[in-house]
């Protein structure tokens, strides 16, 4: 349950969840043309659900998550590289506060993660070209704070839509 998936273009990548034996920190890899699957490179991060996840054109970006049975947070993430089947750290220094339940989206150079449990209205700009973090506005107009938001980029910004409190 709650694993996340992206589409490549070719072949779709999950990652991640609950399956039953626990959390995962692993995945698979499902090209449809074959209809056949290939395992991913176990991640260097601790097995986790809830987390985010965005396609580059190149790479899979994870960040956050939750342990549901720990009641942990996760605030570190990675890359993962179909073409090398590796992985590769995100930066930590200058990224959002760990969170749950938020939401990412790729703007064609960087990740937007954005808002989250405790009502998170909050969140930071990962550029991988740099492996570094830029925070986002705090101003005036920025959404009142939500989980399970949907976001969107229409090529010039981010739109918050929808969502709800959850502590």
């Amino acid at each position: 349950a709650n694993p996340r998936v992206v589409w490549t273009g070719a072949e779709m990548i999950v990652w991640g969840g609950e399956g039953q034996t626990g959390l995962l920190n692993s995945g698979g890899r499902y090209d449809p043309a074959s209809n056949s699957w290939d395992s991913v490179a176990t991640a260097p991060l601790t097995p986790r659900a809830y987390h985010s996840v965005v396609w580059t054109g190149t790479e899979m970006i994870i960040w956050n998550g939750y342990n549901v049975h720990l009641g942990e947070l996760y605030g570190d993430g990675a890359r993962y590289n179909p073409a090398t089947n590796s992985w590769a750290p995100v930066a930590g220094a200058g990224a959002p506060n760990a969170r749950t339940y938020h939401t990412a989206v790729w703007t064609g150079t960087e990740m937007i993660v954005w808002g989250g449990a405790r009502n998170e209205n909050t969140g930071g700009r990962y550029d991988p070209r740099t492996d570094s973090w830029t925070a986002t506005s705090t101003g005036a107009d920025v959404p009142t704070g939500r989980s399970f938001a949907t976001l969107l980029w229409t090529g010039s910004e981010m739109i918050v839509w929808g969502g709800g409190n959850h502590v």
